[in-house]
């Protein structure tokens, strides 16, 4: 059995600071959410109205809405109005990314 590799130690100067650990810690708290998790999902590769993420998810349109603000504030989503419709989509490839990389670690 080969032995494990050690990994690095951090130092205290190399430990980011709280206020940055606290933002990081509030982003994967935005993400422990499963409903959160189905409408990033829904976005993945679309842009979509309320409406229809709420088919998609199988949630009512109050509920999504309410999602997608804390997805909003967290600047995980973004969205655009088209008269009175508004549609969503995930904020950047960031997003994408970390979803493609959770999906990853869970599959292995």
């Amino acid at each position: 059995m080969e032995p494990m590799a050690q990994a690095p130690q951090a130092t205290p100067a190399d430990m980011p600071d709280d206020e940055i650990l606290y933002e990081l810690a509030d982003l994967f708290r935005v993400f422990g959410d499963s409903t959160r998790i189905k409408i990033l999902y829904a976005l993945h590769d679309q842009e979509l109205c309320v409406q229809d993420i709420a088919s998609q998810v199988g949630l009512s349109q109050s509920a999504v809405s309410h999602q997608l603000r804390v997805l909003k504030d967290s600047k995980l989503v973004r969205f655009r109005r088209d008269g009175k419709t508004v549609y969503y989509a995930l904020d950047d490839d960031h997003v994408r990314s970390i979803l493609s990389l959770g999906m990853e670690h869970i599959e292995e």
